[in-house]
């Protein structure tokens, strides 16, 4: 039973690929109907199956109108259990050279999203009778600090304090709110910033030397959204390959 969703509904957004798939697909094969969220509305992935559990929706996470629209037609429909804030860009260059329009952008999507969709959410989040579930998708970036991508590292930092602030402020309102921090996965963002040197720097930077499959987040989503993760709140989960944990 811990690991059975059978009735819970929820949303994943930034689900047309890479992590954001991956979690829906794992949260629908436990028995959820799961609303995914991208600008496309459909899976970018060629030859990637869609789980008859997730309907995917179109809908970009900065148009609040259309996600105001989104929730209440979920929300007062079927009711809400889970928010997954998956949606994530970047963009690299050097800080110096950052451009103030990019930096904008990276923060209106990473993080002003985030709230303002937590936000929308609540109210139907806190009648789940399953206790309403918010995960945010923080990085490892919340933690260390990458060249060429300071603007990012700075949103994900947000995500993770605004993770502890919102749990802390939703503590009584029959919800918890968590964030999971991945390691190195791939996925098309990833892809933007990837080179040769970068690569041989991050496997080297992890005890397992080798990239994580983006099911072992779903999993790790899977606890969070069910029954055995109802006491935990405002904490961060690194799925890293023990990055984190590296010493020298």
């Amino acid at each position: 039973m811990m690991f059975d969703l059978t009735g819970h509904m929820g949303i994943v957004t930034g689900a047309s690929s890479g992590i954001g798939y991956a979690v829906a697909n794992v949260l629908a094969e436990a028995g959820a109907t799961v609303y995914a969220i991208s600008r496309s509305g459909k899976v970018k992935i060629e030859g990637s199956a869609v789980h008859a559990n997730v309907i995917h929706l179109e809908g970009d996470v900065c148009d609040y109108t259309r996600m105001r629209q989104i929730v209440e037609e979920i929300g007062n429909d079927k009711g809400i259990d889970f928010l997954i804030n998956n949606a994530g860009i970047t963009v690299k260059r050097r800080a110096e050279e950052f451009l103030d329009e990019d930096f904008e952008l990276i923060h209106k999507v990473n993080v002003n999203s985030v709230f303002k969709l937590s936000c929308l959410c609540y109210p139907y989040l806190k009648k789940s009778p399953y206790k309403g579930r918010i995960i945010n998708i923080s990085s490892m970036a919340a933690h260390l600090g990458f060249s060429e991508v300071v603007p990012y590292c700075s949103s994900k930092g947000a995500v993770l304090a605004m993770t502890k602030g919102l749990a802390v402020e939703w503590a009584n309102d029959n919800m918890t709110v968590n964030s999971i921090a991945p390691g190195w996965f791939p996925s098309e963002m990833s892809k933007q910033v990837m080179t040769a040197e970068r690569k041989a720097k991050i496997l080297d930077r992890m005890p397992v030397h080798a990239f994580g499959d983006t099911k072992d987040l779903g999993a790790m989503a899977l606890f969070l959204v069910g029954e055995g993760a109802t006491y935990i709140t405002g904490q961060d989960f690194a799925v890293d390959g023990g990055a984190l944990a590296y010493g020298f």
